[in-house]
């Protein structure tokens, strides 16, 4: 069903979308009927299957949204914190098209990947400490962090990004004296997952310029499972709830 005034889309059609972190459905969900808020509502193409167009909304929208915050230039070089998960995935592949040089933090199973969605560089995050990795490749520091990654503040990599450089965070920031004192700027980013943001990342993923990084596919009975995949930070790509036809 579609609500009054709503145009561009019909019943019948299919589509792809996000519950926004908003009334009347504030936490999101996991359900096979929602209402969603139609500027959350995407036309979906023919070409673009269900589970590949369930993992493209919200992780899209925060990997856009992180990306355009740290304003990178070309010739710069940018680090993403957090490179194998899903949002990380889709960052690493803006920024690689935009023409800027990606070093990438992943664990050794998912390096390959990520190298290939467009990272030059592939800090192993599980082999020490990440600030100092980079440092060793870039003594001066990095242009800017693109942190999707580490719920704890100290685990936030931002001494690798050189004085008077940007982050972008989906998750933590330092804190305001810290930040000032490494001489960088923060952006706390709350994705915004909304038509005009989604829409022009689903024409990337059909045209083939965009590569979306689903994981693994479970069915509702396992959605708990793959909650607490994603909560150990341990999902390599979107982790896709499948509910019986």
């Amino acid at each position: 069903a579609v609500g009054s005034g709503v145009e561009g889309i019909a019943v019948g059609d299919e589509v792809l979308g996000h519950v926004l972190l908003a009334p009347p459905i504030q936490a999101g969900t996991i359900a096979e009927y929602a209402v969603l808020p139609a500027a959350a509502v995407v036309a979906k193409p023919a070409a673009l299957d269900f589970a590949t167009a369930a993992a493209i909304p919200l992780a899209g929208a925060a990997a856009a949204q992180a990306v355009d915050a740290v304003d990178p230039q070309a010739g710069q070089t940018v680090l993403v914190n957090g490179a194998g998960g899903g949002v990380g995935s889709y960052a690493v592949q803006l920024l690689a098209a935009r023409g800027l040089t990606v070093i990438a933090t992943a664990t050794p199973d998912s390096a390959d990947r990520v190298r290939s969605l467009g990272a030059s560089t592939i800090i192993d995050r599980t082999a020490g400490d990440v600030t100092e990795q980079v440092r060793a490749l870039h003594p001066d520091g990095v242009d800017a962090l693109v942190n999707v990654a580490s719920f704890d503040p100290a685990d936030v990599p931002a001494g690798a990004v050189r004085r008077g450089g940007k982050i972008s965070t989906t998750t933590v920031a330092p804190d305001d004296e810290s930040l000032a004192a490494a001489g960088v700027t923060a952006t706390s980013i709350m994705a915004t997952p909304v038509r005009e943001v989604v829409a022009p990342l689903v024409d990337q993923v059909v045209a083939g310029d965009l590569v979306v990084s689903v994981s693994t596919v479970i069915p509702f009975d396992q959605a708990p499972a793959g909650l607490a995949t994603l909560g150990a930070g341990k999902a390599n790509g979107k982790v896709v709830i499948e509910l019986e036809d």
